[in-house]
């Protein structure tokens, strides 16, 4: 049995997997003023009220993975960079071993999910599938031949941050016209409020009484009543997600694409026209090669099954 600890920058999520299910959920609040020796003793102690609640001790537990933000080298368990605890060099994994005793593998969140939907989630059925969480950035993962790929010292797969449109906007990692920059979430909601400023009489304004309050389902709930301004919002959206994925389907060619974060709620309403946008567009038929594109299946869990898995694996 191994346990899986989802970090995140206000709490860290654990559950212990066995024989594929998820048990003893547990959380623990985490901080940005805690030094990383504290938050590698609250993830110890976390493990330990994870085996606790699911009727196990620690003596049962074989190993530990924890899914962290950041530049993560999956090799020795050292968390690169991670800009929003200041984190850099954190050798997490030793530091979460000392107080465990356990054996401990880190990998980057992204890549947990990937892995965590590919062994057990809307990916399960292929050998080869691509993750993109559609957040405030886009983070994504790769699978191939059953196994998560993360380039040399774990610093590959960062999709969101190819280039679709040259000299575009500015993206947080310097660069200009990543895809983050136009197919995030974050993106989607700035286009829908720059659209509400110009379209007053939109019927977004009905789901949104402010630009403010405008989300990430706003544009789709508006369209859903054939209002147009709406459409176009989507529309750009789509064909910029679109071309992102019509990009890493000619490098990699997996059998899916697997799509989470909240934008995949959406379901068909996002699945249908991201289908007729990237078919088309394929450098090899989808008729020769299928490719299923559709949305993830675990929710928030993703991560915890992907950093049990990770640990697992690398036993």
């Amino acid at each position: 049995m191994v346990i899986g600890i989802d970090l995140g920058g206000m709490s860290a999520k654990g559950a212990l997997l066995s024989d594929g299910r998820l048990e003893g959920k547990s959380r623990v609040v985490t901080s940005a003023s805690n030094t990383a020796e504290e938050t590698a003793l609250a993830l110890a102690r976390l493990a330990s009220e994870t085996a606790e609640k699911a009727g196990k001790s620690m003596n049962d537990v074989q190993a530990i993975g924890i899914g962290s933000p950041g530049v993560v080298n999956g090799a020795d368990g050292t968390v690169v960079l991670w800009s929003n605890f200041g984190w850099r060099n954190v050798p997490l994994a030793a530091l979460v071993r000392k107080y465990t005793g356990k054996p401990v593998f880190v990998l980057n969140d992204a890549n947990a999910a990937a892995l965590g939907e590919a062994k057990f989630g809307a990916g399960k059925e292929y050998r080869d599938s691509l993750f993109l969480t559609i957040g405030t950035g886009i983070g994504s993962g790769v699978i191939i031949d059953g196994k998560l790929f993360e380039g040399y010292r774990s610093a590959g797969t960062e999709l969101g941050h190819t280039v679709i449109r040259q000299d575009g906007e500015l993206c947080s990692c310097g660069r200009r016209g990543c895809l983050e920059r136009y197919a995030s979430a974050s993106a989607l909601i700035r286009s829908t409020q720059d659209m509400m400023r110009r379209t007053p009489d939109s019927l977004m304004w009905r789901f949104a009484p402010t630009v403010e309050e405008a989300d990430g389902r706003t544009a789709f709930a508006a369209a859903r009543e054939h209002d147009a301004a709406s459409q176009h919002v989507l529309d750009d959206f789509i064909a910029a997600l679109g071309e992102g994925i019509a990009n890493f389907v000619n490098i990699f060619r997996p059998q899916a694409v697997v799509l989470g974060g909240g934008v995949s709620a959406e379901g068909e309403t996002l699945l249908a026209p991201l289908r007729a946008y990237v078919y088309p567009r394929l450098y090899v038929s989808e008729t020769y090669a299928p490719l299923d594109i559709r949305c993830a299946a675990l929710g928030n869990d993703a991560g915890l099954y992907g950093a049990a898995q990770y640990a697992f694996e690398r036993l």
